[in-house]
């Protein structure tokens, strides 16, 4: 076998080498990860030995990178743990990062604590959330008895509540932050008549395209409600969306007073011409 082919023979079984070190070295890491609960970054710093002999591992490595490509010298690539922990020297014929160091997780150190499922819905239904109000079609605060009334849910502007298509601020719980992402389940709107328009998906609407109508048969006051149920997504430290599978009832949602008025009639005499 001629040199050539001895040197590739070497660089394949190093590349086969590197890649084994690097699914061990991210094994050992993710179990790190999850017994500390600390998020392993690395800083990696490249020691050219022929500049540098003096470095404590070059001399381990010189004789190893004799059939590397004329003028290039042997390395020492230095891995620092981010946010203090240590530093590791791994000497390597290769121009580019080997693997990095695999971490052992500490004898002794528990998993951080996670919530439960349930823990995570109590906490969205806990969330401080907006409250629907209905409006009404005849506007003006009245309408008229035997007249079809157009009602429509309306969430209020602004303000530090939440509500449909809004996402939270982050939640500690225990070891995780998660976000919450708010969606409207269903509605049910209470005419103040005693009827209700039951649970619908329906916002509402304006005459003549909506779909939440109601027609009153006497006079008075009447005060008006929309009920809303909501439910959503949520997440853990900015990953994957997931289905949150719970629903927060909203309570005292507020009450608009509608005056429902009857039709005057007028009777007026007849005249006869001749």
């Amino acid at each position: 076998m001629n040199h050539n082919a001895i040197q590739a023979s070497a660089e394949s079984q190093r590349q086969v080498t590197d890649v084994s070190a690097q699914d061990q070295s991210s094994s050992a890491n993710a179990k790190y990860e999850k017994a500390t609960g600390k998020k392993v970054e690395w800083d990696v710093r490249e020691v050219t030995c022929s500049a540098s002999w003096s470095h404590e591992s070059c001399g381990s490595v010189r004789f190893e990178c004799t059939n590397q490509a004329a003028g290039e010298a042997p390395r020492v690539w230095v891995y620092t743990l981010r946010g203090g922990g240590g530093s590791w020297s791994i000497p390597s014929c290769s121009t580019s990062p080997p693997a990095p160091p695999a971490l052992d997780s500490p004898q002794g150190v528990q998993a951080p604590p996670v919530p439960t499922v349930g823990q995570i819905q109590q906490a969205f239904r806990e969330l401080p959330f907006c409250k629907p109000s209905p409006a009404m079609q005849p506007v003006g605060g009245k309408t008229l008895i035997n007249l079809p009334t157009y009602f429509r849910a309306t969430w209020p502007e602004g303000g530090s509540c939440l509500k449909p298509g809004q996402v939270s601020d982050p939640v500690q719980l225990l070891s995780w932050s998660i976000e919450f992402r708010v969606e409207a389940q269903d509605y049910r709107y209470s005419y103040g008549d005693g009827q209700t328009s039951g649970w619908t998906t329906s916002t509402g609407g304006s005459y003549p395209d909506g779909d939440i109508t109601h027609t009153y048969a006497e006079t008075g006051s009447r005060d008006v409600t929309v009920d809303a149920r909501l439910t959503g997504s949520y997440r853990v430290n900015g990953g994957e969306w997931q289905d949150i599978d719970t629903v927060a009832d909203l309570q005292d949602e507020p009450a608009i007073t509608y005056e429902v008025v009857g039709t005057r009639t007028r009777l007026h005499a007849r005249t006869d011409a001749g």
